[in-house]
């Protein structure tokens, strides 16, 4: 499956657990990731990969960063 494809599912997933979902295609910081999930009193970053797309180190910086500031922000790889 594509990485879009699966990053499709991923969204559908979340939207089926009532999150309201963004999905980010340009934004003024490189490397963040993908979608942002958001409820009430929740938020989620995650990066969408297929199984052999490799994570780069800006977006690994990224994540360790939102993480830091108290955000849940995840890579999500397509299992195999």
């Amino acid at each position: 499956m594509s990485e879009s494809k699966y990053q499709s599912k991923v969204i559908k997933k979340l939207e089926d657990e009532s999150f309201y979902v963004l999905k980010l295609i340009r934004t003024n910081k490189s490397g963040i990731p993908d979608i942002v999930a958001l409820k009430p009193n929740e938020v989620r970053f995650i990066e969408v990969k297929g199984t052999k797309t490799p994570v780069s180190k800006l977006q690994e910086y990224r994540i360790k960063e939102l993480t830091k500031f108290g955000f849940n922000a995840t890579i999500d790889r397509e299992p195999t």
